[in-house]
């Protein structure tokens, strides 16, 4: 189970995503943060809160399945609940804000119809993950090089296992071209980041009534 993995390796877990990002880890959620209106913000799937320091002067709820992850989050709001079901009103928020953590929701249709439900009209959300390039050369490479490089990754902090099973997880979804085009939100934009392309940014909007 996902959340079980992520307690388990909650103290190293941004060591790591850092290193195997080259550093840009920051800077892809800073990107994506900068679409998103200003005001109150969840930060869904916030994990120890390694988004804190680019959400600028927003009010911010961080909600995360794993206790763990959170207590070591310096977020002073922290809800403890999940993704397919978020404890609060219709029309709580601003804007919401996920990084890496789409691959690992129960799911993504359930999630999403909550993000629509507590957005306000004309509000939007920011979503950062991880995938497979989208040309199928650079795809194939990215296939053998995170197979092995993740689990490396994973000995170097005690959790090779664990990373085993974050390699599997970049090929248990759709493309985001294709993930987002339909639902609930507006699909406004998407760009890759990243070596090769494998990580991406989107926005999804509300529409105004």
């Amino acid at each position: 189970m996902p959340d079980a993995i992520f307690a388990k390796i909650a103290k190293r877990y941004d060591t790591v995503n850092s290193v195997l990002s080259f550093g840009q880890d920051q800077a892809w959620r800073a990107k994506t943060i900068a679409h998103l209106p200003t005001g109150r913000i969840l930060d869904l799937g916030s994990g120890t809160g390694a988004a804190a320091g680019v959400f600028g002067d927003r009010e911010v709820v961080a909600l995360d399945p794993v206790s763990q992850m959170l207590g070591l989050s310096a977020i002073p709001h922290r809800v403890v609940a999940l993704g397919e079901r978020l404890p609060f009103a219709d029309g709580s928020f601003d804007s919401v804000f996920s990084a890496y953590v789409f691959r690992n929701l129960d799911s993504v249709a359930e999630t999403l119809e909550e993000i629509a439900r507590v957005l306000r009209p004309g509000g939007a959300a920011g979503i950062v993950d991880l995938g497979r390039p989208k040309r199928s050369m650079s795809k194939r490479l990215h296939r053998v090089g995170s197979a092995v490089v993740l689990p490396i990754a994973g000995a170097t902090v005690g959790a090779t296992q664990e990373y085993r099973y974050l390699a599997k997880s970049l090929d248990k979804l759709p493309p985001p071209e294709e993930m987002y085009a339909s639902g609930p939100l507006q699909f406004e934009r998407v760009w890759r980041m990243g070596p090769l392309g494998f990580v991406y940014g989107v926005i999804l909007r509300k529409p105004v009534d």
